[in-house]
Order: C-alpha cells, then structure tokens, then sequence
C-alpha cells in the first residue's frame, strides 16, 4: 500500500496548459521583404529605446508571410544581450510559424553584424531548419536605418 501511494506521488506533475490564439486573417500584416518587416518592428518597438539597450525581437509568419506575432526574446546592455533560442523554438512551435524574422537594435548606430550576431543567427537558422521552418532575415535596427542578413547574402 505504501509502495503505491509513493509512486502515484512520485509520478504525479503539474498540469501544462499551452494558449495561442491566431489573430483574424484579414487583421495580420504582411511582410514581402526586408523593407515591411523593418517597418512593422518599428511600430512594435517603443523608438525612446533604440538608442538606450540592445533588445532582441522575433517575428513569427505562417506560410502566407502573415504576421502571427512578435515577441521580444530579451533586453541587454548598450554592446549586447543573450539570447534565449529555447524561447524562440518555443513561440515558433507555439504557433505553428512557418517563417521567422529575427531583428534586434544597435545602439550604438552602426549597422554592421558582429561576429556574434553571425553566429547566433547561424545557430538559430540551423535549429529552426531541424523544425521544418525557415529564417527568412535578421535585421539589425538603429534610430536612422536597418541591416538585413538577407539583402546582404548572409543568409
């Protein structure tokens, strides 16, 4: 009788509970390239920031390039921030994205991807590929312009 009451517990957990409701289709944005993705973040990302800490956004698409959300995925400092690539798999899986668009800001103003930003969107593009998705770019934001990966042949 102990034996059993010990592993019922033992065995017992939480319950997990998963939510994602898909905005109208007629309501979600559309992005065709680098340029509509750019703008839409903008709208996104409060501009009294973008000169103050490096944020790292992620742009979720279905397979029509309509927007299925953004979320922001961390804030840094002014010369960097981690990124947590098991939230974006997560949010990717969550709502059944086929696309991704990374962005995040530079503060400092330049618009040339560090060694760093290479390797992580490397990294995430490779494990989105595991999932059956695709990286569409990665932007990098500053107050006056963007940089895209794909514009740029790094994707």
């Amino acid at each position: 009788m102990k034996t059993q009451l010990l592993s019922t517990a033992v065995f017992s957990s939480s319950e997990i509970q998963i939510h994602y409701k898909r905005p109208l289709f007629d309501s979600m944005k559309w992005v065709t390239n680098a340029l509509d993705a750019n703008e839409i973040l903008r709208q996104y990302i409060d501009p009294n920031i973008i000169d103050v800490k490096e944020h790292f956004y992620v742009m979720l698409l279905n397979n029509a390039n309509r927007v299925l959300g953004i979320s922001l995925i961390s804030i840094g400092e002014l010369r960097g921030t981690m990124v947590n690539i098991k939230e974006i798999f997560q949010l990717t899986l969550l709502t059944h994205a086929d696309y991704v668009i990374l962005a995040h800001l530079h503060p400092s103003g330049l618009l040339k991807p560090s060694d760093n930003d290479i390797e992580i969107t490397e990294k995430i593009q490779y494990g989105l590929s595991l999932l059956d998705v695709t990286l569409l770019d990665h932007l990098i934001i500053t107050s006056e312009s963007f940089f895209s990966f794909a514009n740029e042949g790094l994707l």
